[in-house]
């Protein structure tokens, strides 16, 4: 398929380096780390980019017959035997062909764990998966852990949203995890999260198993100037113009955010235009919100009306650094510095916002502007 068949400005999944916009510091920092046997925290709001920085960095070193990349998501997992069952079928014949003779030594490796070879629905081709009893998953674990040390390869695995293993009912969860990290000499860990204070607390903080066990990496917005070319490259080679004050002001609007930023240039990109202007960027702006509007009118009703107030004074502010300043509590007359503390606690749990160097933002860079504009 044709570059411009399709549209560059990917919003799901990693398509290749091309259609991958700079982050080279980030990239030669994980993979200097990775080689050099140092764990790697990676912590930025969701949807800066960290899932696709990991894939792209993934995609360089999957080059090497020696090395194995494997990814996990556990967002949605709320407990360890959760945990491993996502664990073990990404990790199952990751580290060798899917050859019957492979398949033969999985079975007998694993004692606790039921290795099951289907075939995919779509495509025909065989893939492991796995089951176990709830009441083997500590022996699980080892054995999976135990599993990637015998490869004989140099594994790197990514464990994405990490901070939800805080939220899981099994005690010493942390401390067993750790356990098996600190053993193993071949197998290097990124462990990735969006919820900034949970995972500085789960690296940062003395009282916990994984204190100061890994290389922490903030992720930022990429640089505008870099994004900028990278964009307008894109356009170009689709024979479209994108020019500076066109993309800057979609980049500024949305602080950089970069999910945000690619739904505009991709919106933008979809329309049979051959140049554009801020006039056009603001009328697609318009229709992403309207068509999210039930959604962020959902997101009101299912919070309190002090919450709601906060929640659409820091959407007025777009950026704020004092909530609890009187300034701010006056402008907007939130009440009691009390309550607001509260609201906001509440509004960074619920993730409808949240803090970055100080600075509290909404989550949603659309839900904002539809909150800063809507009158009540």
């Amino acid at each position: 398929m044709k570059q411009v068949d399709i549209n560059p400005f990917l919003l799901t999944g990693y398509g290749s380096s091309e259609y991958f916009c700079d982050r080279k510091t980030e990239m030669e920092k994980l993979i200097n780390a990775l080689h050099n046997g140092r764990n790697v925290t990676l912590v930025s709001p969701r949807r800066m980019g960290k899932t696709g920085l990991i894939q792209h960095v993934f995609n360089a070193l999957n080059g090497s017959k020696s090395i194995t990349c494997i990814y996990i998501d556990i967002y949605h997992t709320n407990s360890l035997t959760d945990f491993v069952k996502v664990f073990a079928n990404a990790v199952m014949g990751s580290v060798d062909t899917k050859s019957q003779k492979v398949i033969s030594k999985i079975f007998s490796f694993f004692k606790s764990i039921r290795p099951a070879l289907t075939a995919d629905n779509i495509s025909g081709i065989p893939k492991l998966t796995v089951d176990f009893a709830s009441s083997q998953t500590e022996e699980s674990l080892m054995e999976i852990f135990d599993y990637l040390s015998k490869s004989g390869k140099t594994c790197f695995v990514a464990i994405d949203e990490f901070q939800q293993i805080t939220n899981y009912g099994e005690k010493g969860v942390e401390a067993l995890l750790r356990s098996y990290v600190q053993q193993l000499d071949n197998v290097h860990f990124i462990f990735s999260g969006s919820q900034k204070h949970i995972m500085e607390s789960l690296f940062t903080s003395a009282s916990r198993p994984f204190y100061q066990s890994t290389q922490m990496l903030q992720l930022a917005e990429i640089n505008k100037k870099e994004y900028r070319q990278f964009a307008a490259n894109l356009f170009s080679k689709a024979n479209k113009i994108i020019t500076a004050d066109v993309f800057d002001w979609i980049y500024d609007k949305i602080n950089g955010h970069t999910w945000y930023v690619q739904m505009m240039l991709n919106r933008l990109f979809s329309l049979a235009h051959k140049e554009y202007d801020i006039m056009t960027a603001e009328k697609v702006l318009d229709e992403v919100i309207i068509e999210n509007e039930a959604t962020y009118q959902t997101y009101c009703k299912l919070i309190t009306a002090k919450q709601f107030s906060l929640l659409k004074a820091i959407a007025s502010e777009n950026m704020l650094a004092k909530p609890t300043s009187n300034i701010f509590i006056d402008k907007y007359k939130l009440g009691a510095a009390s309550s607001i503390k509260t609201a906001l606690n509440s509004l960074l749990d619920k993730e409808l916002i949240f803090e970055n160097n100080g600075n509290y933002r909404v989550y949603d860079c659309f839900f904002s502007i539809w909150l800063s504009k809507i009158k009540i």
